[in-house]
């Protein structure tokens, strides 16, 4: 049984994600949804990663073309621009340094009980 993700946390990371993906290779929406299930994100919904990948357009950090499909009605194929990378180079840099500073945090051992109200001395 897999925890589910917070998606507030997701939100936050999800445009990192897309641009590091996007950089190994080009892809349309539901492909994207797919690799981010394989890697673990069971829950992710198309409703979250369609207007991520929109607004990732908007902010001209990818960029897509409409590739006719056999299967269907054409896909939208997106890829990182130059705008892109450099987003996605800054964001890994930004994302490793506060999982330094939050890691050690949330992994050192929790108390088993809440600590007890602390007494605040009047001066």
């Amino acid at each position: 049984m897999t925890t589910p993700h917070d998606p507030q946390l997701l939100k936050g990371v999800l445009s990192l994600l897309l641009l590091r993906m996007l950089s190994e290779r080009e892809s349309y929406g539901y492909e994207l949804v797919q690799r981010l299930r394989e890697v673990g994100l069971a829950g992710i919904a198309e409703g979250t990663v369609y207007p991520a990948l929109a607004r990732l357009e908007r902010e001209a950090r990818v960029s897509a073309r409409l590739v006719s499909s056999r299967s269907g009605p054409a896909r939208k194929y997106y890829r990182p621009t130059q705008a892109g990378h450099a987003a996605l180079t800054e964001g890994i840099a930004g994302w490793l340094s506060l999982a330094a500073v939050v890691n050690p945090v949330l992994t050192a051992p929790a108390p088993t009980q809440p600590a007890p109200p602390s007494e605040e001395v009047e001066k």
